[in-house]
């Protein structure tokens, strides 16, 4: 028994070592990039997978993590992130072209993949399948960090993080009720199949919707800052972990929770809480990341990956074309029925970012060994992963720029920075107008040229203000939602001063975000 002890005690302390190392190594990589020039323009993400798979070339493997751990460990948090910062107010005015492409997607990826690789490649049904399901998650991670970057309008951002959300659901939702049929892929009775996955998302969005609920009110009752970001990790891994053990979707779950908690729960949060929550959210997903595709590379089998390029060709290959045909097709589809139509330049962009990511990998990982030739679909899921990654991301930006993004971008940059310029400038000009100032320095000439001065400013400010808004209508709603959520900023603020100074008992809800009508 002591040996048992002593080894089990051993092994422990090895697993932890492998761990720090890991830690060690992603968040050096990931933090010393941004002191390099040439690699701020690689998303931190892609430098990760390329030290993964430097070490992968030395043999230098630095953890083992099996697939069940990967994903109870990694993916809530990061899609409870990605829910809590997509905006309903804006998702539902796309959500039109945002399900078709997911939906849509999603089951066009699955068929075309599962068929191109039967056919083609002369794998099995069930491999086929499975592979199928892996790749139909996309995951935008490293682009949509390349979007905030550089300031690529919230648009593209929603659609692209709305797509990943529930393409990740039904990826997921799919591979497990292949993992788990009873039967025979070929006897499957569709019957009993829809039961079981109408059950299977029903479950997720029941108690998604109740814990999510929960938490709002809680969080927002909540006077403690460590106990907000503790029932932000219940969300995640309580919602996750319960949900699963009643036989609903984890996945499904958590991204309803965080839609609840990102939208309804937050809207009653003073601006400085919601934003501590959200770089809270942030760092937990950075901290994920940076070890998720570290390993990524880490875990490249080179010798597999050469003796299956056939398959990884063939899936590279329906993986763009499905996706074009997603995009434009039911683009298509969706112009005719929302009203604001997807542009054919937005179209192209979300086209090409439809990246593969680690719930791709976490699920190819997860194929039982008592498939014969299950190694093939981590192989070809690898290559989709490294194709898109290297490939796709690295050329993202060049396409933003040809698509004339970055060019609307820097217009709506300069147009915020004149506004914040121009409310700085009038609060100077009110500080040097009032009574007190003019009676002090009114008879100094150089107090009479700072306010010249500041005033021939603010008219140039107004000026440029106005040719942006001339030159790009779309600035001015821009300026009007800004300026709404400074209001509402301002009262929130306002608000918990009170709180603090004993005047109110509890936080209050502002007033203006229904008195206000939104832009956005």
């Amino acid at each position: 028994m002591a040996l048992q002890n002593v080894m089990g005690e051993a092994a422990i302390q090895e697993n932890l070592k492998q761990f720090l190392l890991v830690l060690s190594v992603s968040l050096s990589v990931a933090s010393l990039s941004r002191f390099f020039t040439g690699f701020r323009e690689i998303p931190y993400t892609l430098l990760l997978v390329i030290v993964g798979l430097f070490l992968a070339l030395l043999d230098v493997r630095l953890i083992e993590l099996s697939p069940e751990v990967t994903l109870f460990i990694f993916l809530p948090p990061l899609l409870l992130k990605t829910a809590w910062q997509v905006r309903w107010s804006i998702l539902k005015q796309n959500l039109v072209p945002v399900l078709l492409f997911s939906i849509g997607g999603s089951l066009i990826a699955i068929a075309s993949v599962t068929y191109a690789l039967e056919t083609f490649a002369g794998l099995s049904l069930e491999i086929a399948l499975f592979a199928g399901a892996s790749l139909a998650a996309t995951s935008p991670t490293p682009v949509v960090s390349l979007f905030r970057q550089l300031g690529v309008n919230q648009r593209i951002t929603t659609l692209t993080e709305g797509e990943n959300l529930f393409s990740s659901c039904i990826a997921i939702a799919t591979f497990v009720l292949l993992m788990e049929s009873p039967f025979a892929v070929s006897e499957l009775a569709v019957p009993t199949a829809l039961v079981r996955i109408l059950l299977f998302l029903g479950l997720g969005f029941g108690i998604g919707g109740f814990t999510g609920v929960a938490l709002s009110y809680l969080i927002s009752h909540s006077d403690a800052p460590f106990l907000a970001r503790s029932l932000l990790l219940t969300a995640a891994y309580g919602t996750y972990i319960a949900t699963e053990e009643v036989g609903g979707s984890g996945v499904v779950a958590v991204v309803t929770a965080g839609l609840i908690l990102g939208n309804l729960g937050s809207r009653k949060l003073p601006s400085t809480k919601r934003q501590t929550l959200t770089e809270f959210l942030n760092f937990i997903a950075f901290f994920v990341n940076s070890i998720v595709f570290l390993l990524i590379g880490d875990r490249m089998n080179w010798n597999l990956l050469s003796d299956d390029l056939l398959p990884i060709s063939i899936a590279i290959v329906t993986v763009l074309i499905a996706r074009a045909f997603t995009i434009y097709g039911l683009g298509t589809v969706g112009n005719w029925l929302s009203e604001i139509p997807v542009t054919w330049q937005e179209q192209t962009l979300l086209w090409w970012v439809g990246l593969r990511g680690s719930v791709s990998i976490a699920l190819a990982l997860s194929v039982p060994v008592v498939y014969m030739k299950y190694e093939v679909i981590g192989s070809t899921v690898f290559g989709v992963v490294l194709f898109t990654l290297l490939v796709q991301g690295l050329t993202t930006k060049s396409l933003l720029s040809s698509l004339g993004f970055l060019e609307s971008s820097s217009q709506r940059e300069k147009y915020l920075q004149a506004i914040a310029r121009s409310v700085a400038l009038n609060h100077i000009a009110s500080y040097l107008d009032e009574e007190r100032i003019v009676h002090q320095w009114g008879n100094d000439v150089q107090f009479a040229q700072y306010r010249e001065v500041v005033q021939q400013q603010i008219h140039h400010l107004q000026e440029e203000i106005i040719e942006l808004q001339e030159q790009n209508p779309d600035l001015k709603s821009l300026g009007i939602e800004q300026l709404r959520r400074e209001l509402i900023a301002m009262e929130s603020d306002i608000y918990t001063e009170f709180f603090r100074a004993g005047l109110l008992t509890k936080h209050i809800p502002p007033m203006l975000p229904k008195l206000l009508p939104n832009q956005s």
